[in-house]
């Protein structure tokens, strides 16, 4: 089964979809690299999340912080579409 990026986007989308409360997640394929001796994808996923850690402060208007954060996962995916592995992404490695 050959894999496209849009075919593992909507996988990703599928296997993701519960890690958010929101109606639109706005998921997006952030990277994907083929992994030659594995023969699977390693991919980078991220999707908005509800900010829970708001302060109450009535001023939080007039500060930087957001209503959402964007989360970013690592996947891998194997041949067959089938997930086998989901990471925390670390951008350092």
């Amino acid at each position: 089964m050959k894999l496209t990026f849009k075919d593992l986007l909507s996988l990703a989308k599928i296997h993701l979809k519960d890690m958010s409360t929101l109606t639109n997640p706005d998921f997006r394929l952030e990277q994907a690299e083929f992994n030659k001796d594995e023969n699977s994808w390693d991919i980078v996923v991220s999707y908005l999340v509800e900010n829970t850690n708001r302060r109450t402060n009535p001023l939080n208007a007039l500060t930087s912080e957001f209503l959402f954060l964007r989360m970013y996962k690592k996947i891998k995916i194997n041949e067959n579409g089938e997930i086998i592995g989901f990471y925390i992404f670390n951008n350092k490695e």
